[in-house]
């Protein structure tokens, strides 16, 4: 087939087949090349950034580790604030000799008492319980005071109070919810 061109024809599908292949190497060879450079080119400036804050974190290895051990030891001292049980219903039944056990000393007389379901609060599970009180005001404020000096985190939730007898406005029925805190086991985590 070729043999029947002539010789400028010959030239000529020479040139457009020397020019095709030019084009086809440019386009399949040369240009993913230079696609591939510019779009590394743009990735140089944040591969320097992440390079650049991996270096000071490095660096900071040192501090880092003493700010950990001081989190560590700061959360260590919060923990003993929390009741020792990891159970719901035994660290409720502390609670409650616990609060029973301030309520004596305030000189205050226990009415009644009540174990309220417990909270869950993120890492931790509240433990709230319920209990009446008579008293004076004096000696409510006794053991308010010594609720909120105790070894334990114990916040008080809810306080209501009644005059027992509006004639004789002296004696109190006061209701408190207290809550105390345990950490969770990590089998009751999984369940929940």
């Amino acid at each position: 087939m070729i043999g029947n061109l002539s010789r400028r024809e010959r030239v000529m599908v020479g040139l457009a087949l020397a020019v095709g292949i030019i084009l086809g190497g440019w386009l399949l060879v040369v240009e993913p090349i230079l696609e591939h450079n510019r779009s590394a080119g743009e990735l140089v400036p944040a591969r320097e950034q992440v390079l650049l804050q991996k270096r000071e974190l490095i660096a900071r290895r040192a501090a880092l580790g003493t700010e950990l051990e001081a989190t560590t030891a700061r959360f260590d001292k919060l923990a003993e604030g929390f009741l020792t049980s990891a159970t719901p219903a035994v660290a409720a039944s502390e609670l409650q000799k616990i609060v029973k056990d301030m309520a004596a000393q305030a000189k205050t007389e226990v009415r009644s008492e009540r174990i309220l379901p417990p909270a869950d609060r993120g890492e931790l599970l509240e433990i709230p319980v319920e209990i009446a009180v008579s008293c004076e005001i004096r000696q409510l404020v006794d053991l308010l005071a010594r609720l909120d000096g105790a070894t334990k985190l114990l916040p008080v939730q809810d306080l209501k109070v009644r005059v027992v007898n509006l004639s004789q406005p002296k004696e109190l029925l006061v209701t408190l919810t207290i809550s105390g805190f345990i950490l969770p086991s990590p089998q009751g985590k999984a369940k929940s």
